[in-house]
């Protein structure tokens, strides 16, 4: 029997990359289970979907706590409380802090849409547009205490259209994110992504394996 790992989204907005792993997971590609959905905004999509799915939703309202660690330290007592192996950040819309990972020591795992190291942060599409470059993606990574720094997984390229705007390159980035964030999270299932610390003090992945085409 294949091993399961447990999983824990945390996730601020509609949810469609959680929609993703649990189609992956009710598909059979992912041998993992979603122990709970975690949101900082009370009706977010994303609670609703886990619902639908008979996965427990529960708000954590980040405006209680005093500060970012306090807000993680509860998010980190609710996730050990389920089991959790690994954490998955699904259109999560805080930055975390080394409460949450040092508690999850390269167990957290974060969907950007963009080929990092370029245009980390928000609105990475529009960045891409004004930048006018010809391939934009999503990228993979483990995080760590930077933002979008955390060392690659795994990418995938999109073409830059001559008539996107960032609604249409959005879309476009969003369906690859689907395929992408499920398949690299079945490479961490199956034992074959490792983090490997460099000589010069930063972090890099080796992953056995296939990797997918991009």
């Amino acid at each position: 029997m294949e091993r399961v790992i447990v999983l824990g989204v945390l996730a601020s907005g509609s949810g469609t990359n959680l929609q993703a792993i649990l189609d992956a997971i009710a598909a059979g590609s992912l041998d993992a289970r979603v122990a709970v959905v975690i949101s900082n905004v009370a009706d977010a999509g994303a609670l609703a979907r886990a619902r639908a799915a008979g996965v427990e939703a529960l708000v954590i309202d980040h405006k209680g706590f005093a500060d970012r660690r306090a807000f993680d330290a509860a998010v980190v007592e609710a996730l050990r409380m389920r089991g959790v192996e690994l954490v998955v950040l699904a259109g999560f819309m805080r930055v975390v802090t080394d409460v949450l990972l040092g508690a999850f020591p390269w167990g957290v795992v974060n969907i950007h849409p963009a080929l990092l190291p370029a245009f980390p942060g928000v609105h990475a599409q529009a960045q891409a547009l004004r930048h006018g470059v010809r391939v934009a993606g999503c990228t993979v990574h483990f995080v760590d205490g930077g933002t979008d720094t955390g060392p690659i997984i795994a990418q995938t390229a999109v073409p830059v259209l001559e008539d996107d705007d960032e609604a249409s390159l959005t879309a476009r980035i969003l369906a690859k994110e689907h395929a992408l964030l499920p398949q690299v999270l079945q490479w961490i299932a199956e034992g074959r992504v490792e983090v490997d610390p460099s000589v010069a003090g930063r972090a890099r992945v080796v992953v056995r394996g296939p990797r997918l085409a991009g």
